[in-house]
């Protein structure tokens, strides 16, 4: 037998009690579908093709596990695109303060951070996933390790291949959370694509999000500034502009403000081989004030002191303004305010989706009906990242997959009760 773990009974629920449900994909919005489903009563398999669950999550929280955000909610959906549909209403029905309630029932406090986003206590996700996996298990549910899904049988049952070879797997319903094709060596490579589009599903490329942007540097600014960050900038592509961070790469650029634009210039790239990001190096000085600063440096004092002195700028980000340049810096006052306050950099190409944070398309939303469940296929419901939405770093990603997750469980008790 494949690798598994099985734990005591879960509480019955009316109507669903005795069903079995399968939950392809042990990460966020898997294991909380299988949550969901097991307090009904149902018995739930969850399977995964790795060697252990929810290693994107472990990865992601190694640093902080920004589970959610803290700002208003309808700024808060605003930062989903496609809006409104489904995704939306997946996050009204599970909404930030009841991510942040299940966190403090499993024993994990939250707390908002300086920039609204919120974190565990622990701040780690081991903890949180650690008391998870001890809940599903006193839920019943049962993990199978080191298990692909290969697609369906002609009788409608689960293909799996293990270790021990090719089997199948019966089940009343189905969740399919495999994410997406970003990080694909913790288990996320998008292999799923193929077997839906066969099937019929309108399956929209995988493509990078939340990604890194290539830039051609000098050799020399390569050098010694990659791994540099740019702190307090603005970045700006056509009608978007965004305000944060960044950080110099070997390649290009990359960091959470970038990642905030990652749709408008992936797609500008896309169109036309390459776009202009500007940046704005001092978004709290107006340009005229940021001249008059310049034009009070003190005179034969280097270029590299002014802009260091009146710009305020630290040595990455004078370099930067270099590189924008092309040449040499303008000497006028205002010129070089202008440059400043709106540096262009040329983005010749977008990072490989395997060094994404999230990745965008996957099957188009209008396969689903309004319980997640695909229309062509009744009885198998989708969540999570495979679904064809995208969204920035800052909680966002991971709100969206718990949500849709238990989305598509309640479509499934919906479901089987009208059955």
């Amino acid at each position: 037998m494949p690798p598994q773990r099985r734990f005591g009974p879960g509480m019955a629920q009316m109507g669903v009690a005795g069903r079995r449900a399968a939950v392809i994909g042990a990460g966020p919005a898997g294991l909380f579908a299988a949550e969901v489903l097991a307090q009904a009563g149902l018995a739930v398999t969850v399977v995964e093709r790795m060697p252990s669950p929810a290693r994107k999550l472990l990865i992601a929280g190694r640093g902080g596990l920004n589970l959610t955000h803290s700002e208003p909610l309808e700024r808060f959906l605003a930062r989903y695109h496609p809006p409104a549909g489904p995704i939306e209403a997946a996050i009204r029905a599970f909404p930030p303060e009841a991510l942040r309630a299940w966190c403090e029932g499993l024993g994990q406090a939250t707390f908002v951070g300086s920039s609204g986003r919120v974190f565990p206590t622990a701040f780690k996700a081991s903890p949180l996933l650690r008391a998870w996996l001890a809940r599903l298990g006193r839920l019943g549910v049962t993990l199978r390790t080191r298990t692909r899904w290969t697609g369906w049988a002609g009788d409608g049952s689960l293909r799996l291949l293990g270790p021990e070879g090719e089997e199948s797997l019966r089940a009343d319903a189905t969740v399919l959370a495999l994410g997406g094709a970003s990080w694909p060596r913790l288990g996320s490579d998008g292999g799923w694509a193929g077997i839906l589009a066969a099937d019929g599903v309108a399956v929209a490329p995988l493509r990078p999000a939340n990604v890194g942007f290539t830039v051609v540097w000098s050799p020399a600014f390569a050098e010694r500034f990659a791994g540099a960050p740019l702190k307090r900038v603005a970045l700006s592509c056509g009608p978007d502009r965004v305000r944060g961070e960044a950080v110099v790469t070997a390649e290009g650029i990359e960091g959470g403000a970038v990642y905030a634009l990652s749709r408008p210039l992936r797609e500008a790239i896309r169109a036309a081989g390459e776009t202009i990001l500007v940046v704005d190096l001092r978004p709290d000085l107006d340009r005229d004030a940021l001249a008059r600063r310049l034009a009070a440096a003190r005179p034969g004092q280097s270029r590299a002191t002014t802009l260091r002195k009146a710009a305020g700028l630290d040595p990455a980000a004078s370099g930067l303004l270099r590189e924008a340049a092309g040449s040499d810096l303008p000497g006028a006052p205002e010129a070089l305010a202008g440059l400043i306050k709106a540096a262009p950099l040329r983005l010749t190409g977008v990072q490989p989706i395997a060094r994404a944070i999230s990745s965008a398309g996957g099957v188009a939303l209008a396969e689903l009906d309004a319980r997640f469940m695909l229309k062509r296929r009744p009885g198998v419901f989708l969540a999570g990242e495979m679904l064809d939405w995208e969204a920035p770093t800052g909680g966002y990603l991971l709100q969206a997959s718990f949500a849709t997750g238990r989305a598509a469980a309640a479509g499934i008790l919906a479901w089987l009760a009208e059955r």
